[in-house]
């Protein structure tokens, strides 16, 4: 008689924490000797490794135009990875990761650096006996862009042969929406879109990614979100520090293009968009699109009604004097670049219409932070307004991007008494403690999820359109304005006149 073996009882906590399989990859970092690769993608591709996520098989590959010999390449990557890892480095691990690594040397628009390329990545598929997919990651000044798309389909880098080849680009992704037309054009000539991945870090947030969870998974937030219920939205994104060594870029980009243009709108678009068929990756950004096609762009007569832009002037940071923006070193004298942009917008559809959307960002404010604030209409009710009381304020709910993630709830609670008397209490939710864990940093999911092929936290050609026709008309109207752009003190709220975007609709902006 046969015996019955045993079987191990299933761990229901284990159910989707399993990891993907990703296929052999060869990533290349064009500009690897540069300072986003420095602080930002080879600590991610660090921690990538020490979490075990990498594929089994693992190439890096660092393309730049220093000449320098590959063990000070190597050097390098080691110092990147000890400085600014999220997670204690490893000895064995940054070693395991530093012997697949390759350093080619040379100028963009050379075709013997491609072909030396080249040469680099057969010689990885032939030890293997395998062919490798290939991830192209441009991380250098956006004037390359183009340079090195086409060296890639000129030199037959742009497809291989029993595997995949993508392109990751780097923000930002046009400086106008001519040129980012030009760019898509430059960039679509050589790739199909499936392979291009345009990369913006917010997305890779897991705040940004939870605004979608907490809509479509719980009852209680998709019945108000709407019109009938929200009085209005307000979108921040607050640093405390300066442009420090980044003037050369800064002051031809300024506060508009480099924040509002993709960071901003992206998450405005998660707030309104509809909720998908599925999460994959074209249904999420069909949903995406549509909200950004709605957004009302204005016309650069109206631009002075619904936008505000200001420079940080001389003040205070944590004590401490700090200069303002036109006496840091490489400014020009008479820079009308804003350090500071304010906007208010409407999504002119169904469940949004009249809806107004603020959106701020600034450098050299009060504190650093990066939230979503909804405030729903008020009560219409008078009985809590009693001696002491504060009233019924309106509910606001917050997710925190940055620094500290998490999401807040105020809500209307009795003070302890006879009387009845309100006051705003808050519900918190924070992802360190909730979860016990350090969320990884954007980089780490984006550039993991472009080496699976997964292309949902990733910008389509549509999107980036439907941005830059927004913001378009602002850059316009500020650049024919040559009048003094309204000045802040470091330290600060940001300018007055922003204010008052609100004030004229009896609103006010969240301190800071």
């Amino acid at each position: 008689m046969a015996t019955a073996t045993a079987t191990a009882p299933e761990n229901p906590l284990v159910e989707g924490l399993e990891r993907l399989p990703v296929h052999p990859t060869t990533l290349v970092i064009f500009g690897a000797t540069g300072d986003l690769a420095h602080r930002k993608l080879l600590p991610a591709i660090y921690n990538l490794g020490h979490e075990g996520q990498l594929p089994e098989r693992f190439n890096l590959v660092g393309v730049s135009r220093r000449e320098k010999e590959h063990e000070d390449f190597i050097g390098e990557m080691r110092e990147s990875i000890e400085r600014f890892s999220r997670t204690s480095p490893k000895p064995e691990v940054i070693d395991a990761l530093l012997s697949r690594a390759r350093y080619v040397p040379g100028v963009f628009d050379d075709p013997q650096v491609y072909q030396q390329l080249e040469q680099v990545l057969a010689a990885y598929d032939d030890e293997a006996g395998i062919t490798f997919n290939r991830v192209f990651y441009l991380s250098t000044a956006p004037e390359f862009f183009p340079v090195i798309v086409k060296a890639l389909g000129e030199s037959k880098l742009a497809s291989c042969e029993g595997a995949e080849t993508r392109v990751v680009v780097e923000k930002p992704f046009g400086y106008d929406l001519a040129s980012a037309r030009k760019l898509n054009d430059a960039v679509l000539s050589v790739f199909d879109e499936r392979q291009v991945f345009r990369i913006d870090h917010y997305l890779g947030k897991e705040t940004v990614q939870n605004i979608m969870a907490f809509r479509f998974s719980n009852t209680m937030f998709e019945p108000v979100w709407n019109r009938n219920y929200i009085d209005h939205v307000q979108i921040t994104a607050a640093e405390d520090i300066g442009i420090g060594s980044r003037a050369g870029y800064y002051d031809n980009a300024g506060a508009l293009r480099d924040l509002v243009q993709n960071h901003m709108l992206q998450l405005m678009a998660n707030v309104c968009m509809e909720p998908p068929i599925s999460f994959s990756a074209d249904q999420v950004r069909d949903e995406k699109v549509k909200v950004i096609q709605a957004i009302r762009a204005p016309t650069v007569e109206e631009v002075p009604q619904m936008a505000v832009r200001g420079q940080y002037a001389a003040g205070r940071e944590a004590g401490e004097e700090v200069p303002g923006y036109l006496q840091e070193e490489g400014v020009p004298a008479d820079s009308k670049t804003e350090t500071y942009a304010a906007l208010r917008l409407e999504v002119s559809n169904w469940r949004w219409a009249g809806v107004p959307f603020y959106l701020r960002t600034g450098k050299r404010l009060a504190r650093k932070v990066t939230e979503i604030a909804v405030e729903l209409k008020p009560v219409p009710h008078l009985a809590f307004q009693a001696q002491g009381s504060l009233g019924v304020q309106p509910n606001q709910l917050v997710l925190t991007v940055q620094p500290d993630e998490g999401v807040s709830l105020s809500l209307g609670a009795k003070i302890p008494g006879a009387r009845m008397r309100i006051r705003p209490v808050n519900m918190e939710f924070h992802y360190g403690t909730t979860f016990l864990s350090q969320s990884p940093e954007a980089y780490e999911r984006l550039i993991m999820d472009a080496m699976r092929g997964d292309a949902t936290l990733f910008t389509r050609n549509d999107e980036v359109d439907g941005l830059w026709r927004v913001i378009d008309p602002i850059l316009t109207a500020w650049e024919q304005d040559r009048g003094d752009v309204a000045q802040y003190p470091a330290g600060g709220a940001g300018p007055a006149l922003a204010d008052e975007l609100l004030a004229r609709e009896g609103r006010t902006w969240r301190p800071l």
